[in-house]
């Protein structure tokens, strides 16, 4: 019996790597002569690093759906609709946890199956907040009062404060997208001045923290206790992952009484078009990306599924404190970010102007003018694409 090897590639974290590598491991013990190797890059390469060339390398791919225009325009990964039976995509998008299966269809093709399903909720410290009195906020009037006692943070990251800003606009009806406009301004403008007054009581080193170092620092120190929106990690709510226990809720609402409305994230498996055994990738893409595995290896192995069975799934919600039962709403009603080819570096460089801002060295419409200029030049990028190969 000969053997087929296929290589992928993930991110670097205990939510990506060893769900992946324990669905492989099963998947191997049915399929004897299927062997899955699994290597893993940062987060930041993950969310920002084109894929062409890791396509050259590997045959699946764990990816993150703005990259689809790109994906689209040079013909990067396989289109999986010819090449799955009709009933197995309905059962998926039964199975499909608010817009996760959704956001990987890109002009009628298919590029990945969910596995991974996150968007930014709130997290806490339940014990630190006991100890100063208090309770997680419900409203953004209550996190700026809890903010000013110093026991808040939010990830600085460019990358993050440009997506939750955009969550702050998307509750408020405020983004545009079109060919020449990102942003209406009076919202924007809102937005940021919301935002500058809750990073007024946050100290400098949030600039360089990113969700995971976020949960890292809340989970491992005291000096503070709640964090309004930070891409989601289940792994912190699972007892004996980290030295202090988080809770995850869903995010405030803000002054007009809307709920905050986040910014999807998650990941899907992907074919690469050079792969040399696309049947044995696809079938090893549905039996991970299927409600079985999803809730019996890869949650239960510190993945955080994109099925909607497993966030439902009662062991999990008990191994987890209700992660998935607590932050279940901020996925169903997240907003899918710009999948045009150019986005990504959108993504990357807005933020920047936006933590300019926060730190007092631009001012308001400068800070919205600069978004709208990498904005209008990122478009130009997208009316540049090539057809698909």
């Amino acid at each position: 019996m000969s053997t087929r090897r296929l290589r992928g590639i993930t991110w670097n974290h205990s939510r990506a790597f060893p769900p992946l590598v324990a669905a492989s491991q099963r998947y191997e013990e049915l399929h004897p002569s299927i062997r899955i190797h699994w290597e893993k890059r940062t987060l930041d390469e993950f969310g920002h690093a084109g894929l062409a060339e890791l396509a050259r390398s590997f045959d699946l791919l764990i990816i993150d759906h703005p990259m689809l225009g790109e994906v689209h325009r040079d013909g990067t990964l396989l289109d999986l609709k010819p090449h799955i039976e009709p009933n197995a995509i309905t059962r998926l998008q039964e199975d499909a946890l608010g817009p996760c299966l959704e956001s990987y269809w890109y002009e009628s093709r298919l590029y990945a199956l969910p596995v991974d399903a996150a968007a930014p909720a709130a997290s806490y410290r339940p014990d630190l907040l006991d100890n100063i009195g208090r309770t997680p906020p419900e409203t953004w009037d209550q996190l700026i009062e809890l903010a000013r006692t110093g026991t808040v943070r939010m990830p600085g990251f460019p990358a993050d404060l440009f997506l939750n800003f955009l969550g702050m606009c998307a509750t408020r009806r405020g983004l545009i997208e079109t060919e020449d406009q990102f942003l209406d301004p009076a919202c924007a403008f809102l937005c940021l001045e919301e935002l500058r007054e809750l990073a007024s009581f946050m100290p400098p080193e949030i600039y360089t923290m990113n969700p995971i170092d976020i949960y890292e620092a809340m989970s491992s120190r005291d000096d503070f206790a709640y964090c309004p929106f930070a891409y989601t990690y289940s792994n912190y709510s699972r007892p004996g992952f980290a030295q202090h226990t988080l809770l995850f809720a869903n995010p405030v609402s803000l002054r007009d009484g809307t709920r905050l409305r986040t910014i999807l994230g998650g990941t899907g498996i992907a074919v690469s078009a050079r792969c040399g055994a696309t049947v044995e990738a696809i079938e090893f893409c549905l039996f991970v990306s299927g409600r079985e595995c999803q809730s019996h290896i890869y949650g239960p192995c510190g993945g955080q599924p994109g099925s909607k069975s497993a966030w439902q799934d009662r062991l999990l919600n008990a191994a987890s404190n209700d992660f998935f039962e607590r932050t279940m709403a901020s996925i169903q009603s997240a907003h899918v970010r710009p999948r045009y080819a150019g986005y990504i570096e959108l993504q990357r460089t807005a933020g920047i102007a936006i933590a300019a801002f926060l730190r007092g060295e631009i001012n308001t419409g400068r800070a919205i003018d600069r978004i709208e200029e990498l904005y209008i030049r990122s478009r130009k990028v997208a009316r540049r694409e090539k057809e698909p190969v």
